[in-house]
């Protein structure tokens, strides 16, 4: 895999930083096989993964009830 360098990403998140990480990949990603782009990806997933806080049941509760309330007021108009 690729050795270069992670670009500078500001606190703001700026559209200027996105080209970077966009510049950066391609850079990384030009010289890969592409099993070798999907085994990076993957990685990267899998890291994100990790790191995310599983969702609160009770939040996903509110969710589902709340769409099953919108489900039938359109059912209901059709």
């Amino acid at each position: 895999m690729s050795d270069i360098p992670k670009p500078e990403i500001s606190p703001a998140f700026t559209l200027e930083d996105i080209r970077k990480i966009r510049n950066w990949k391609h850079e990384r990603y030009k010289s890969m096989t592409p099993q070798e782009i999907c085994e990076d990806t993957r990685k990267g997933a899998e890291r994100f993964f990790a790191r995310r806080k599983p969702a609160d049941p009770a939040m996903l509760a509110e969710v589902e009830r709340r769409l099953e309330a919108v489900r039938k007021k359109y059912k209901k108009a059709s």
